[in-house]
């Protein structure tokens, strides 16, 4: 066999190696944060930032929000679509859920009432979810206008039923959730951990999330393979809708209120967990594990710079600019690949 006959199949290497450094992105991002912020801690305090318990703990915390919101989002952008309602979505749940376990708890027990407010809040954020779905598959509204049209009727909901302000809780069990510990580790950490894994599952392991990647691909494909394109997008929003209502119990929990706005700051969070964690916006690719790891590195900035008693204000340079960049590698590693891209 030639030199030449071998070099002939695949790509150049040094194109593979910046294939492959592109496609670990998220993963560099954060060793690379994690670095700088121990060298940082050691040199402003004398004292370690990563090899902390206390510190992976609120690491942990700190990135349960945007992972659970994340992991519906995923979903949806890589079918080609995106969800803005997630985050008054959540705000939603968060006041129902205060709402029930206040009014079930004093009549039934804390137990009973935070059960049924589990699954009132979550039956009830089905509601947007559904709709959000029947308005992208169905009446072909395009994703953006759609989701945004819900983001403002699931605010002005939250908002109403709250009567303006926060809710209260009175619900031990339910305060227990957001911020008790089982063998040392967060309760909501370890229900985090449950739906991700169960999301993974979904996305990587069964012929939904093959049918996912696939609309995200090529729809036109999808609908000549029988595939009924329409069921699933609906599905898929209601998926994205219910991971919002999980994020606002265990957000009701851990602040013992329930807040219309609580998720209101934490939706360009999820939306950046999944875009740094590799997934396109044109849709067709994205991983459970890459939003995950997208979701740490926003955790890594917000907790690492109060840690050093940076002025928070500068999480949003820096999560801004980690964000720009993922696409700009996005763009360079779909031009290297030849695969669509803006023009």
């Amino acid at each position: 066999m030639t030199a030449s006959t071998r070099a002939a199949p695949g790509k150049p290497r040094g194109q593979r190696t910046l294939a492959a450094l592109a496609a670990a992105r998220a993963w560099i991002f954060l060793i690379l944060l994690v670095v700088v912020f121990e060298i940082w801690s050691q040199i402003a305090y004398g004292t370690t930032f990563i090899f902390s318990s206390f510190n992976i703990r609120s690491i942990a915390v700190f990135a349960v929000a945007p992972v659970l919101l994340g992991l519906g989002q995923t979903l949806v952008i890589i079918s080609g679509g995106i969800d803005l309602s997630v985050g008054f979505t959540m705000g939603f749940a968060a006041v129902i859920a205060a709402h029930v376990a206040n009014g079930v708890g004093a009549a039934a027990g804390p137990g009973i009432g935070l059960l049924i407010a589990i699954v009132v809040a979550l039956g009830a954020t089905m509601v947007p979810g559904w709709i959000n779905g029947v308005l992208v598959a169905r009446l072909r509204v395009p994703p953006f206008i759609g989701t945004l049209g819900m983001y403002g009727v699931a605010r002005g909901a939250a908002y109403l039923f709250a009567g303006g302000t926060t809710v209260p809780v009175q619900n031990n069990w339910l305060t227990w959730l957001g911020n008790g510990r089982i063998l040392g580790i967060p309760a909501l950490v370890i229900i985090a951990v449950i739906v991700v894994g169960i999301f993974h599952y979904l996305l990587s392991e069964t012929l939904f999330g093959q049918y996912t990647y696939a609309i995200g691909g090529n729809r036109q494909a999808t609908l000549r393979a029988g595939v009924n394109v329409r069921r699933v997008t609906i599905i898929l929003y209601v998926l994205s809708a219910l991971t919002a209502g999980i994020d606002g119990i265990l957000y009701t929990g851990r602040f013992a209120a329930g807040a219309p706005q609580a998720g209101e700051p934490l939706l360009l969070d999820s939306i950046a967990a999944v875009v740094i964690g590799g997934a396109s916006l044109f849709g067709g690719s994205g991983t459970i594990i890459g939003t995950i790891i997208g979701a740490l590195i926003i955790a890594v900035i917000q907790y690492g710079l109060v840690f050093l008693n940076v002025e928070p204000f500068w999480q949003f340079i820096a999560v801004g600019l980690v964000i720009i960049v993922s696409v700009l590698v996005d763009q360079s590693q779909r031009r290297f690949s030849g695969g669509r891209q803006d023009e």
